[in-house]
């Protein structure tokens, strides 16, 4: 059962019969599930939606660069994350994250690909290069199922083959268009695959607020001293563009854990099918904002690496949802030969 929901209490004896008190307890028990469903619908959205809208973000903050961006990002986001603690006394969950060296180990190293990743990010939106932003989180599901074969030798089925093998003609022609190796969609594609691959090896040990927590811990230092040069060479922003952008800058912190804390939320309400599928929301809306609103340039060429490119995702969704078909079906048949 989705988390917040509990199984059905058993029937209490009844006059009925037992097939009308079976019937009326199923009438009952997909409301709160179909509750939870919406929620984490709702929830899943907006996180991809918002993670979508970050080049907005990121381009009403210039003049400020990549660096002062995530330097600013992390040391807001561990004082919203200590704040969120306190409010919800996690303090004691935190310390044992801390003293786990496994479980802190895998964060520090999450810490350090998260890094790479916001910076390259952040450094590809505010020099006018959003759409191959985008490109790099397209390809993130390519790079996931390539871990998968390299890194923990999973078998791949026929579709998912065709899917990678389709992944790897992109960036060819892509690399033609552009005429050079799309550095900037490549980096982000693997620093966040490789960034999901460690945190999926923690699994359920942290949540996502303690994970927030120790990742920007383990940044902040770096990200303090960041600060203190940009300061003292005169090239922050931070104090020298008026309230406005010092306030915006603040609210990098809650702009990092919310959509964090959004996706958390929808990750224990749905299957990871439906997860899967709504990861396309923020390269969509990232790749609209960088032609509707930023205008980047799209050549024929690069219409044609980005078509080949959603070409391998359609392969992998139908792949996922022919799977996710036929597991079901297989868990109905189990459960029917049990009964």
């Amino acid at each position: 059962m989705p988390e917040g929901t509990s199984p059905a209490a058993p029937v209490a004896p009844t006059t009925a019969p037992p097939s009308q008190a079976a019937q009326a307890q199923a009438a009952k028990s997909p409301a709160p599930a179909s509750k939870e469903s919406t929620a984490g619908l709702l929830f899943g959205i907006g996180a991809y939606v918002l993670w979508g809208m970050l080049p907005l973000y990121f381009f009403i903050l210039m003049p400020a660069g990549a660096v002062e961006i995530v330097a600013n990002r992390v040391v807001w986001s561990l004082l919203f994350c200590a704040l969120l603690i306190t409010v919800t006394r996690s303090w004691g969950v935190l310390v044992v994250a801390l003293r786990d060296r496994r479980v802190f180990g895998s964060l520090a190293l999450a810490a350090f690909l998260i890094a790479i990743n916001w910076l390259t990010y952040t450094y590809g939106v505010t020099t006018g290069q959003a759409v191959e932003t985008s490109l790099g989180y397209f390809i993130n599901p390519l790079v996931s199922v390539l871990l998968g074969v390299l890194v923990l030798k999973e078998r791949l089925r026929p579709l998912q083959w065709t899917a990678v093998g389709v992944g790897f003609v992109a960036v060819g022609v892509l690399t033609y268009s552009y005429g050079k190796l799309p550095w900037i969609a490549l980096t982000l594609a693997f620093s966040f695959g490789l960034y999901g691959f460690v945190k999926n090896r923690v699994g359920s040990k942290v949540d996502a607020i303690t994970s927030l927590s120790v990742e920007t811990m383990v940044l902040a230092p770096l990200a303090a001293v960041a600060m203190v040069v940009l300061a003292a060479s005169g090239s922050s922003t931070l104090t020298s563009q008026g309230a406005g952008h010092f306030w915006l800058l603040l609210a990098s912190g809650v702009i990092t854990a919310v959509p964090l804390l959004f996706f958390g939320a929808s990750a224990r309400r749905l299957p990871m099918t439906t997860i899967g599928l709504l990861q396309y929301f923020a390269p969509v809306l990232q790749f609209l904002v960088a032609l509707l609103v930023f205008r980047e340039a799209m050549t024929v060429e690069r219409w044609i690496g980005f078509g080949v490119v959603w070409l391998a995702l359609l392969l992998l969704t139908v792949d996922m949802l022919r799977t996710t078909r036929r597991n079901s079906l297989a868990r109905r048949a189990a459960i029917r030969q049990a009964a």
